[in-house]
């Protein structure tokens, strides 16, 4: 049990709620699952053919990676919002919900009858999400938006990757950074209805996410009239801050944050004490301007050691660092906490939730199959 002795359904703060979601992809099914992880019932509306993130790839007991990761403790309806029989069942289902997530095509929802204006003015304590590319009131309003695009839209791609051209982060951030802020805006909702007895109208989109994480480098731009450079595995103001190789073809990864960090560097690991204050070393602003040199002095110490050599010497200089792995890496890392949720297809073992509740991980529900509760809720909320 956990501490205290509490009962492991005190860890399920949103036991008894319920969430109806037209949703696919990754953003929406992104914060309803974080619902569902801490106890929301979570009923999905899906196609026939389900979710189209149900095709994504085959990777998981021929399953889609995404699915299996963004999917588990909910219940699938197969439903279709233009059938008005079926519409009539989501509406008696939404009489009873606690939230509504949509992420369907610009209007789709509103068209069918499922906008949030009018949900709102039936069900006064219901909460309602519309996550979208880009939000409303201008000229991208209906703009089609997937992660990448809104990657390359925000800037966000502007300032990742090599300086021969942009790149792409290596996951679907945008998505995730946007069902993050919808999960925490949710949370945030049902506190003040608990209080005020109202619910809420809430919007997020993939674009908005992303552009508040790029505040610092439109900041930066705006201040200085500079973009910070493109410089791979490096930092754009702070040296040293990057990849560096080793003589067994690994890449190490420092960050030095002060000039004390610095000094110990210097003697402990580059065997040169006095570098630490050498013209064109002696701080940080002087290290950035004269970058080349700096990489070039510690590139050349780094590639005579291997891995684990480096490894002893920056632990002894107190020196930051980690090795820049591969997903084999990180399959067998030793901070890594893996969990089980079954499929349709068998188990799974994905990454757990980042966040422990009083030490523990909480427990994950299956992964449905398509329209696998579907009789289960017609009958449960006929008319």
């Amino acid at each position: 049990m956990p501490p205290g002795g509490q009962d492991r359904t005190t860890s399920l703060p949103l036991k008894g709620l319920t969430v109806l979601a037209l949703e696919q992809a990754v953003a929406a099914p992104y914060c309803t699952s974080r619902l569902a992880d801490a106890g929301a019932r979570v009923i999905k509306v899906e196609r026939p053919e389900g979710d189209f993130a149900r095709g994504y790839d085959a990777a998981v007991n021929g399953m889609a990676s995404y699915f299996v990761w963004l999917n588990r403790g909910k219940e699938s309806l197969v439903a279709d919002i233009k059938d008005p029989r079926d519409a009539a069942l989501l509406h008696a289902i939404l009489a009873r919900a606690d939230v509504f997530v949509q992420n369907l095509a610009p209007g789709a929802a509103a068209r069918a009858g499922f906008g949030s204006t009018e949900l709102r003015a039936r069900h006064p304590r219901l909460i309602t999400v519309d996550i979208s590319g880009y939000g409303r009131g201008h000229a991208y309003e209906d703009m089609k938006a997937y992660d990448l695009l809104v990657q390359a839209e925000s800037g966000l791609a502007g300032i990742t990757g090599h300086p021969a051209g942009p790149g792409r982060v290596g996951v679907s951030v945008c998505d995730v950074a946007c069902g993050m802020d919808a999960h925490a805006a949710v949370l945030e909702a049902l506190i003040a209805r608990s209080i005020t007895g109202e619910g809420a109208a809430l919007e997020a989109s993939l674009f908005s996410g992303a552009a508040d994480w790029m505040n610092v480098p439109l900041l930066y731009f705006e201040g200085t009239g500079r973009a910070p450079q493109r410089i791979g595995l490096a930092h754009p103001s702070i040296s040293p801050y990057g990849a560096y190789g080793t003589a067994d073809d690994s890449l190490v990864l420092i960050a030095i944050q002060n000039e004390r960090e610095w000094a110990a560097f210097c003697a402990h690991v580059l065997g040169e004490a006095p570098l630490a204050r050498a013209a064109g070393f002696e701080s940080n602003n002087a290290r950035v301007a004269n970058r080349a040199a700096v990489d070039g002095r510690i590139g050349r110490v780094f590639a005579a050691m291997t891995r684990e050599e480096a490894a002893a010497r920056l632990k002894a200089a107190g020196t930051a660092y980690g090795f820049v792995n591969g997903l084999g890496d990180l399959a067998s890392h030793p901070a890594l906490t893996r969990v089980e949720v079954e499929t349709p297809a068998g188990t799974a073992r994905i990454v757990a939730p980042p966040v422990l509740v009083d030490g523990e991980v909480r427990p994950l529900g299956p992964v449905p199959g398509i329209g696998e509760h579907s009789v289960r809720i017609r009958e449960e909320f006929a008319a």
